[in-house]
């Protein structure tokens, strides 16, 4: 069935809700109108009011309110409506969401998913726009996970809301239209394992969340240079599939990491440092990085400078020393 990643997330809280009399679904404008992208639409009428429901204007009060639902029992699935609207509940994420099983020595665990609408690609503006993932996986006690594609959205959601544990659920906003077959029969791999896209042979392009799309069709206007790529989406940010991405790199000896965020202190910097650590014997060349520009998020005017795309990386998979004729010193 063709459907859109939105909907697909739609699909996946509904048949939730339906399995499971614990789940309940909860944030800003989240019941009545649906969300601001419409992913809970409907929901409510058919669910009532006990079930989807508004909340107040108050980050921080949503996910305290949601630590005590699940430590109460219930599975809470909050929505932070944009990703820089979830900066004031950061407090409560790091200290009592990703804390508590330790703090009570597993006698409590936090059922719950925070889903953010993150990243860019809609011409939104500072606050609307946001790569914030390595906050979160960088906070020890936190699942962080961000689907690349529609089918990935309704599996990685379930499997999310069945977790025993905290899950960031980092939604791309620039593909929830995005759409393709989606089969709602739970198939597919295990949360935290990466998949590979795209087979190839020369350069691994390892991406997540919004750059899955861009890093399919870089590989593809690739062939043109006579690149072979092969792409990984990662799925799962935190935990790390090491064992998927170092063995597709070992099998092309080079690698480019690609994410919207920053590049000073970004995800790509721990993925390039894990890869460099266990592969660094089957490399032809550094591992390089495509990302977002070190500055606040910009204007939508100026956004598609912001943004990796296939020229960007096209250019950086042409630096990895394709020449493999030793350099002489001094020549």
């Amino acid at each position: 069935m063709t459907t859109t990643m939105a909907q697909a997330l739609n699909a996946a809280l509904r048949d939730a809700l339906k399995d499971d009399d614990r789940v309940l679904v909860f944030g800003e404008d989240v019941g009545t109108l649906g969300g601001v992208f419409r992913v809970t639409d409907g929901i409510t009428a058919d669910f009532g009011e006990d079930r989807c429901f508004d909340t107040p204007l108050a980050e921080s009060g949503i996910v305290g309110f949601a630590v005590g639902m699940a430590m109460g029992g219930f599975r809470p699935v909050v929505e932070m409506q944009f990703d820089a609207f979830a900066y004031p509940a950061f407090e409560q994420i790091t200290s009592h969401v990703a804390k508590l099983r330790n703090r009570t020595r597993g006698a409590l665990s936090l059922p719950m998913v925070i889903r953010i609408p993150y990243a860019g690609g809609i011409g939104g503006v500072e606050h609307h726009c946001d790569s914030s993932e390595a906050y979160y996986t960088h906070t020890a006690g936190l699942r962080v996970v961000t689907p690349g594609t529609a089918q990935d959205a309704y599996d990685l959601l379930r499997d999310a809301i069945e977790s025993p544990d905290p899950v960031i659920f980092l939604e791309p906003k620039c593909r929830y239209w995005s759409a393709e077959d989606v089969t709602f029969t739970r198939s597919g791999p295990a949360m935290d394992q990466a998949v590979i896209r795209r087979p190839g042979k020369d350069v691994t392009l390892i991406a997540y969340g919004p750059m899955v799309a861009t890093a399919m069709e870089t590989a593809e206007a690739a062939t043109a240079e006579g690149w072979d790529v092969e792409v990984v989406d990662l799925r799962s940010l935190s935990p790390f599939d090491d064992e998927t991405v170092t063995a597709s790199v070992r099998h092309t000896g080079r690698a480019v990491v690609v994410h919207e965020a920053a590049g000073f202190g970004g995800y790509g910097a721990e993925v390039v440092a894990r890869v460099t650590e266990q592969c660094f014997h089957q490399l032809h060349a550094p591992v390089l990085r495509v990302t977002g520009l070190d500055i606040p998020y910009p204007a939508p005017k100026l956004e598609r400078h912001q943004l990796p795309d296939v020229d960007r990386i096209l250019d950086t998979i042409a630096r990895l020393q394709w020449d493999d004729t030793p350099v002489v010193a001094g020549a």
